[in-house]
């Protein structure tokens, strides 16, 4: 009969194997923490070998587009009265439909963005980058707002907005009801995808007695309740050039689409064509004798922009004047290097081939090693030399056949004999001798360096 082992005895034995689990797979999970850093984009990191040779990598500042970098904390004056039942009551009247402008992208999924009062937003950066991407967006910067449900806690505010990112009875669609195998679901129709988003706004310990006004100058950074045009609520989230630009109806490149249709509004034709393996698509402005723009747009970017003007020459940008501009103050991505650090680029490196010599071909020998047959040349490549063809003999002067005893005939078999001329100079005669009746005349021996090397026919 066997017995169970209680839980206290199976414990060690797990553990004494979970010990031994590091010990085997120490080199796996390097190589995998080597790939998943390869993986992050080559600009948003930086890689810092100390003397030690221990590498420490860390998001550069400045390299995130500046709609998930961190916000600048607001200074509102909290009280300290703790929230009451009328101060919610009143907070409920005050915010429920508001209506605002997001100041930035606003994430779908259950978790939402969190603000501190007075202080700073979670998460930020690549995580509020990360967030997006993996959820999806609610609103753009610039899109309308509505708070549709508050909730209150010990010491947050959480703030529904567009409807929020939980579906309704989420939990009651996955129950159903019935008699034997009759079964409905207690929802009954198909709901829509919830597009909403979340906001919660977190206190120290408790919630202070606030005013609707106050909630608003804290929620600030994030959305605008201020009256505005949507033109103005979208360019309020933009540095300032960009913002000139756009307010003066001017197209830059690296814009986004949204942002060409507040400068330009809708163009009046699209043309799509293909450049080689890339599609694009062509969006014209205007009609002579005014100006005319014809707007490069590859996926979601102005990459051209071609401005027409009658009787002048037209004018051309292909240089991307907004990735500085929305990448923190419009400084370099990359910062210049301290004399005691070098930043190492991961990935494909770009070369600029004005300034930047090509990259040297592959070779098998070590820098600055050269062999004797270079001859002053490129000593990172094989040297090769001019080919030499054989020297052909002369018509006169066949090649000699080393093995032959007999003379070669000077003459060819073919050619009609001659006769000598009163004048000395050779006749052809009146009747060609017979081919057996001609004796063939010794030749002289072709001139050679070796022994008793003749060529002949018979």
């Amino acid at each position: 009969m066997k017995r169970a082992l209680p839980p206290h005895r199976i414990q060690p034995v797990a553990i004494r194997c979970n010990l031994a689990l590091p010990a085997i797979f120490l080199s796996v999970a390097s190589s995998l923490a080597i790939l998943l850093s390869a993986a992050i984009p080559a600009d948003a990191q930086v890689v810092t070998i100390d003397t030690d040779g221990r590498a420490t990598t860390a998001v550069q500042a400045g390299t995130v587009d500046r709609r998930f970098q961190q916000i600048t904390p607001t200074h509102i004056d909290l009280p300290k009265t703790e929230l009451d039942e009328r101060g919610r009551l009143d907070l409920i009247r005050f915010l429920q439909s508001d209506q605002g402008f997001a100041m930035r992208p606003f994430p779908r999924g259950h978790k939402g963005l969190t603000l501190a009062a007075n202080g700073e937003l979670e998460p930020a950066g690549e995580g509020y980058l990360d967030m997006v991407t993996a959820n999806g967006l609610s609103a753009k910067p610039g899109d309308r707002l509505v708070i549709t449900d508050i909730k209150f806690e010990h010491s947050r505010i959480t703030l529904m907005l567009n409807g929020g990112p939980d579906a309704r009875h989420r939990f009651l669609s996955h129950i159903q009801l019935g008699t034997g195998p009759m079964m409905g679901p207690v929802v009954q129709g198909d709901e829509q995808a919830p597009t909403g988003a979340r906001l919660t706004l977190t206190f120290h310990d408790h919630v202070p007695d606030l005013t609707g006004k106050q909630v608003e100058a804290l929620l600030a950074p994030l959305i605008s309740f201020e009256v505005k045009t949507p033109i103005q609520a979208f360019t309020d989230t933009l540095p300032p050039k960009l913002k000139s630009a756009i307010l003066g109806h001017t197209v830059l490149v690296g814009m986004t689409t949204d942002m060409v249709l507040f400068a330009k509004g809708q163009p009046y034709r699209k043309i799509r064509e293909m450049d080689g393996q890339m599609p694009f698509e062509e969006w014209l402005y205007g009609h002579p004798p005014e100006d005319v723009w014809f707007v490069r747009i590859n996926g979601n970017r102005v990459i051209r922009v071609e401005q027409a003007r009658v009787g002048k020459p037209p004018l051309i940008f292909t240089k991307d004047e907004v990735e500085g501009l929305m990448r923190t103050d419009g400084t370099p991505l990359i910062a210049g290097d301290a004399p005691d650090k070098h930043t190492v680029q991961m990935g494909d490196v770009q070369r600029d081939p004005d300034t930047q010599a090509p990259a040297p071909p592959p070779s098998l020998r070590n820098p600055g090693e050269s062999l004797p047959n270079d001859d002053g040349k490129d000593s990172r490549t094989e040297v090769m030399k001019p080919v030499q063809f054989p020297k052909q003999a002369p018509d006169d002067h066949p090649v000699a056949h080393q093995g032959d005893s007999k003379p070669a005939d000077s003459k060819p078999a073919d050619q009609t004999p001659t006769a000598p001329s009163p004048d000395g100079e050779a006749q052809p005669a009146t009747q060609p001798a017979p081919a057996d009746s001609a004796q063939p005349a010794p030749a002289k021996p072709a001139p050679s360096d070796g022994p008793s090397r003749y060529a002949g026919t018979t």
